[in-house]
């Protein structure tokens, strides 16, 4: 089955193979410009082409941090990192034992009758 796009129904219709394969019975027109639109910026930018690799890359870190995280010190994974590590761990958890608290008292609310 091939199917082409009506104008009239806006919608993919059943058709011939011959049919399916002029896009110009159906409207649809090739590109005509291949030209680049105007810049609308008041500066010019740089090209991608222009970018070399280090353009905007800093220090490598990753073989200092393979190092810090393969290191067998019994810490864990997620706590490698010291101090931000650790907050970032006990807020986390603080929240979501408050969390659970917090919906276990409005389970224990709905669950209770009001009075009139």
């Amino acid at each position: 089955m091939y199917y082409k796009f009506s104008g009239f129904t806006q919608k993919l219709t059943g058709t011939w193979a011959s049919d399916a394969y002029s896009p110009q019975v159906q409207g649809l027109r090739p590109v005509v410009s291949t030209e680049a639109p105007p810049i609308i910026f008041a500066t010019p930018t740089k090209l991608s082409s222009d970018f070399t690799a280090y353009d905007y890359a800093g220090k490598n870190k990753v073989p200092e941090l393979q190092k810090l995280f393969q290191k067998s010190d019994g810490v864990p994974i997620h706590l490698k990192r010291g101090l931000p590590d650790q907050m970032l761990y006990r807020t986390t958890m603080a929240l979501t034992v408050g969390g659970t608290i917090y919906c276990l008292i409005a389970l224990y609310m709905a669950s209770q009758p009001k009075n009139k």
